[in-house]
């Protein structure tokens, strides 16, 4: 199983890496650091040509170059991509941010957890629901 996680801090996809890493379903994390190339991989576009389509999206709100919020937008109004579920993964916990997430068909809004504790905790919710027992689909 495909993750692609849009997450301009280093430090918080190493958490979330090492987090994943302890599930019971194996998980390859592939982290971008915008949300262009955001966009630019889940298109294959570029150096992404040869890029697989992620089971999953986490995505950072705050990202350069191309908000989360519009990487968002994008994916939801993409025919090929808008079936892949989006997980809004952000340090903010402003009732704005969440409201306007879902609003733009985020199909999960989490708060980032500090420290590795909270990312486990986190990753082990993420993998019960989302890789156990949600079905995702396979392809567009």
């Amino acid at each position: 199983m495909e993750i692609l996680l849009i997450e301009d801090s280093q430090g918080d996809a190493e958490l979330t890496r090492l987090a994943l890493q302890e599930g019971t379903v194996p998980v390859r994390l592939v982290v971008v650091e915008d949300g262009v190339d955001g966009l630019r991989y889940l298109r294959r576009e570029g150096e992404f040509k040869e890029a697989t389509r992620p089971s999953l999206i986490l995505l950072d709100l705050n990202l350069p170059r191309l908000s989360g919020r519009e990487v968002l937008t994008e994916l939801k109004n993409d025919r090929e991509l808008s079936t892949i579920p989006v997980l809004v993964l952000s340090s903010s916990a402003a009732e704005q941010d969440i409201i306007e997430s879902y609003r733009a068909h985020a199909n999960c809004y989490l708060q980032k957890p500090t420290g590795l504790p909270g990312f486990a905790k986190l990753a082990a919710s993420l993998h019960s629901f989302w890789l156990e027992t949600a079905k995702l689909p396979q392809d567009g």
